[in-house]
């Protein structure tokens, strides 16, 4: 297959070229992976190696009403977790629902134009599955295209305008997500979505 952002072959672009768009898209793994630092330094550093603070980015913060300072957009990403009274505490104190939130904050930060999502509410309790789902739709609402990895069923239809619906490494079904759950065009779509069929 291929790879495109807004229309740029990512495997044809030269090594600057992948910079670039690499720049443009954050990435949320299924595992949180923080630095021995506090909360507040974790969510910076994101801005730091992805994005030249007085251009793009102040930018589209000023065209937002968000502050133009690393500080607020650190304060203002944890808001949307729920963690924006925790900016000094150590990461390594945190529970693992936290320490996704943390990630999930640190990606929007910097305010990509795509955020890819693995799996981002694994293994969590239903709390921080909820802060994270609703932290996807105010990444939505600013703009950001959201691309979410899930086996959670139930998540892609709370989550998603649209679905792809991959079966070993076949893409079979794409398409509105009322669609695909409420009248899937492909029998192992419909096998997949009512348990019948298991991959």
């Amino acid at each position: 297959g291929t790879v495109e952002v807004d229309g740029v072959d990512a495997w044809a672009a030269d090594e600057a070229g992948r910079l670039a768009l690499r720049r443009r898209i954050g990435m949320v793994f299924q595992e949180a992976s923080l630095f021995d630092a506090s909360v507040a330094r974790n969510v910076e550093y994101g801005l730091r190696v992805r994005r030249p603070w007085r251009g793009r980015l102040g930018e589209g913060l000023r065209s937002l009403g968000r502050s133009e300072e690393p500080a607020g957009a650190v304060r203002e990403a944890l808001a949307v977790v729920g963690m924006g009274d925790e900016l000094d505490q150590p990461a390594q104190s945190l529970s693992g629902g936290e320490a996704q939130r943390v990630s999930f904050a640190r990606a929007l930060a910097y305010e990509p134009d795509v955020l890819l999502l693995d799996e981002p509410t694994s293994d969590l309790d239903p709390r921080n599955t909820a802060v994270i789902e609703d932290a996807v739709g105010e990444a939505r609402d600013r703009g950001i295209g959201v691309v979410v990895a899930t086996h959670d069923m139930h998540q892609a239809e709370r989550v998603a305008d649209r679905v792809g619906v991959l079966l070993g490494s076949d893409l079979v079904e794409v398409g509105p997500t009322a669609t695909v759950f409420g009248d899937p065009g492909d029998e192992r779509t419909r096998k997949f979505i009512s348990g019948e069929l298991v991959y």
